[in-house]
């Protein structure tokens, strides 16, 4: 199953964004007011020149506490290295700015694997004057130490660990200081699912790691290994149920294909057998055509 990481990525900051805020720029956190965040329509740009379409990934409306203003905190995951990205922030800076006329805070996040030195500025100078220095605010996951956000109470924090720079050696203790970190913290299940779903698409365990991941939990001591154990069995009992649920209602498709199937071989109408088994007139012509 293909994995739309840049949707994947903007469902996680809309839902926690004041939180991505506060772990990786903590004066701004500290500068906003995020009780009336509000997140705005996506923002579509044509470029004629290239003839392509960029899209803003996510917009949010906010204010600061010392200050009648209004600023949009416009951050941008950029999954994959992209020539000339820095120019696209400012052209995205200048449109947004004629739209809404107001303080705008620009930041791109960076969620490819790859270790790369990105600019964080746009510049326009001539050897006499400089006409323009256009600076945003930059996190490039990969360059992030993952050990530096473990003893960490943000959510965010957690599911980002994935994301973050470590080697293949590592991977196990990464997924067990997610677990740990999981396991203490007060989510409702929907955000946990959220989480845990995030975390798990870009760090895979082999089925050796798995079976160290659970020996290594297996020992871990005291009222955390506790905390760690439940939580495991939570998530996979929630895992099991779900894929109980969907075996079911493809059992049910199965079932009702098997009675239409047997409804076509003695010849009855279309009509009456969509009425029956519940598919479409379509469906069952196709099943027909199929026969």
């Amino acid at each position: 199953m293909t994995v739309d990481h840049d949707r994947l990525f903007k469902e996680v900051l809309t839902t926690y964004l004041e939180e991505f805020i506060q772990l990786f720029f903590p004066e701004v956190h500290e500068a906003v007011d995020f009780s009336n965040l509000q997140f705005l329509a996506e923002e579509v740009f044509s470029d004629v020149t290239q003839g392509e379409k960029y899209r803003v990934d996510i917009l949010a409306k906010t204010s600061l506490k010392d200050e009648e203003t209004i600023i949009i905190i416009h951050t941008e995951p950029q999954s994959y290295p992209q020539p000339d990205f820095n120019e696209r922030m400012f052209l995205y800076y200048g449109r947004l700015y004629e739209k809404y006329r107001c303080n705008i805070l620009p930041i791109a996040l960076f969620t490819y694997d790859q270790y790369r030195k990105e600019p964080d500025h746009f510049s326009i100078a001539f050897p006499f004057h400089d006409v323009l220095h256009f600076q945003f605010l930059i996190i490039q996951l990969k360059q992030q130490n993952w050990r530096n956000f473990i003893r960490s109470d943000n959510p965010l924090a957690a599911a980002l660990l994935s994301k973050m720079g470590y080697n293949e050696k590592e991977k196990v203790q990464v997924k067990k200081e997610f677990l740990r970190m999981m396991a203490h913290m007060k989510i409702d299940p929907a955000r946990s699912n959220l989480l845990t779903g995030f975390f798990e698409t870009y760090l895979t365990l082999t089925s050796s790691e798995e079976k160290k991941l659970r020996e290594e939990v297996k020992r871990m001591d005291g009222r955390e290994g506790e905390k760690v154990r439940e939580f495991i069995v939570s998530y996979e009992k929630k895992g099991m149920e779900k894929g109980i649920e969907q075996g079911m209602k493809q059992g049910k498709e199965k079932t009702k294909i098997e009675i239409a199937e047997a409804m076509l071989k003695k010849d009855m109408d279309i009509e009456t057998i969509s009425e029956v088994t519940g598919l479409s007139t379509e469906e069952v012509l196709q099943l027909n055509r199929l026969s």
